[in-house]
């Protein structure tokens, strides 16, 4: 067995270790969902027109982006951009996905919604991952966009009132959208890891 190898070998179980910790950890960031779309709802209402649409989306993007910064990390290069981001992006994202379907809550105008959401804050976060992760982090608004969609799917199909039209989907839609979305916190602690390491 070359050193190499040998190497390979004491840092795998390691390597197993420290992704499970990340990812366990992530999954907890799902609370950023419900959390800041019931404040949104309380405090901006239903959106059915462009100021809830903008209000709301600035707020629960807010909170979501608050709950994946603790999340993520240390990885995470600039922790203010990354809620930044993800405010301005579920902003501007909930009012051009929400205006493009008329405000509508059917199952098929929510997934458009929420491939136009999801684009739009992947985005926006895009640009503070680039530093970390380069070139990959230009597929994170195309993975944000179907993750988005199925999160609003799941929501629906679970029988939540989305009459109601709120900001951003339920808890069921985001823990099935923390789930997809934990292969951004393992990339990021490789690319962390790899850095130290040279």
């Amino acid at each position: 067995m070359t050193d190499v190898q040998t190497a390979a070998t004491r840092t795998d179980p390691a390597l197993r270790r420290g992704t499970r910790r990340v990812v366990g950890r992530w999954m907890l960031s799902f609370a950023g969902y419900p959390l800041g779309g019931y404040a949104a709802f309380l405090l901006t209402g239903r959106v059915d027109s462009a100021g809830p649409a903008l209000a709301g989306g600035l707020l629960a993007g807010a909170v979501l982006g608050a709950f994946q910064v603790w999340a993520i990390g240390q990885p995470l290069p600039r922790p203010v951009a990354w809620i930044l981001a993800t405010a301005v992006g579920l902003m501007a994202g909930v009012a051009a996905g929400a205006a493009l379907v008329d405000y509508q809550t059917t199952l098929g105008s929510l997934v458009i919604q929420g491939v136009v959401t999801g684009a739009v804050v992947g985005t926006a976060q895009s640009v503070v991952l680039v530093p970390r992760l380069g070139t990959l982090a230009l597929v994170w608004p195309f993975f944000l966009a179907a993750t988005f969609a199925v999160g609003w799917a799941v929501t629906t199909s679970a029988g939540i009132d989305v009459d109601l039209q709120f900001t951003v989907f339920g808890s069921s839609g985001a823990l099935t959208a923390t789930l997809l979305t934990a292969v951004l916190p393992v990339f990021l602690n490789r690319a962390d890891s790899a850095e130290r390491a040279s």
